[in-house]
């Protein structure tokens, strides 16, 4: 049986964190989350690493990172470049930010022909996580019926900043826990136990916390790529000229689900979550990495 593969998206520029939050340390031995991300996915199972990443980064990506799992498993690398984009389209002067996490999915197309994740390259998700995704996928299978999709969800309070707004994907599920849509809300933030939401207009909504979101953990088939291909034209038609518009994933999964071409299992996991949105964030992660750690959990050095 083949073993699925495991996509980290690490191309972010990470303005907000000030700096290249993918090569950044946190563990006690200069270890980055996506050391901790490689770890738990070589133990859980996975058998291929394909990193999405920028070509200016890539020199240092690979001298601080990737050599040292590259004789542990498989490793390749893509490109999520502005420019790699379908012919007869361009790219508007001035434009610096990525097409968003649908296009980093996309650019792996040829490197991927069965079952994968997809993580955020400076997302810690804990290790229970991963098992919870690759024991999955390695069951996972299209039929005449729907496309077989999954993802991780955690709880939306367990995945706020102290330090600022976030960009989160709420989910609502059916009875079987089949996620029925998600919807990415940019901007909430911390309310005591609870949390915000401000809408582009100025409107702020009331979410208790307690929301199901996806920290973009998924678990796909390749069949994933032809709609990708699809509707990344369609996005282009509409927003291509614009600075800031990003072509996301959930866009995609919403409109698979809602034409029933799709069935996307949301597995909950009780693994931490850690995010480093901005600077101040980085004492709570290395702090949080220290006690699982202490607890055992992970060795004191990993590689």
């Amino acid at each position: 049986m083949t073993k699925p593969s495991l996509l980290v998206l690490a191309a972010g520029v990470g303005s907000r964190y000030g700096g290249l939050k993918q090569l950044d340390t946190f563990g006690p031995h200069g270890e980055t989350i996506i050391d901790y991300s490689i770890y738990d996915a070589i133990r859980s199972g996975f058998g291929k690493i394909v990193f999405v990443i920028r070509k200016d980064i890539e020199e240092a990506f690979k001298e601080k990172l990737s050599k040292k799992y590259e004789s542990q498993i498989d490793v390749r690398y893509v490109f999520q470049e502005l420019d790699a984009i379908p012919e007869g389209f361009s790219v508007p002067s001035g434009r610096k930010k990525p097409w968003g996490t649908g296009h980093a999915i996309l650019v792996a197309k040829n490197e991927i022909q069965e079952p994968f994740g997809v993580i955020n390259g400076d997302d810690f998700y804990g290790s229970h996580s991963f098992q919870v995704m690759c024991d999955y996928l390695s069951k996972a299978q299209d039929t005449p019926e729907y496309l077989d999709y999954s993802m991780v969800g955690y709880v939306l309070r367990n995945t706020l900043s102290d330090y600022g707004s976030v960009s989160r994907g709420v989910c609502t599920a059916d009875e079987c826990n089949n996620l029925k849509s998600v919807v990415e809300y940019t901007n909430i933030e911390r309310n005591g136990s609870a949390a915000r939401y401000t809408a582009e207009d100025g409107t702020v909504s009331n979410l208790s916390g307690d929301e199901t979101v996806s920290m973009n953990m998924w678990g796909f088939t390749p069949s994933l790529f032809g709609f990708l291909d699809e509707q990344f034209i369609s996005f282009l038609q509409k927003h291509g000229n614009e600075m800031k518009s990003e072509f996301f994933i959930p866009t995609v999964i919403n409109d698979l689900i809602h034409r029933h071409l799709a069935r996307v299992r949301i597995n909950k996991t009780h693994a931490c979550w850690f995010g480093v949105t901005y600077p101040e964030d980085k004492k709570t992660v290395i702090s949080s990495i220290q006690s699982l750690i202490n607890q055992g959990i992970y060795p004191e050095k990993l590689w």
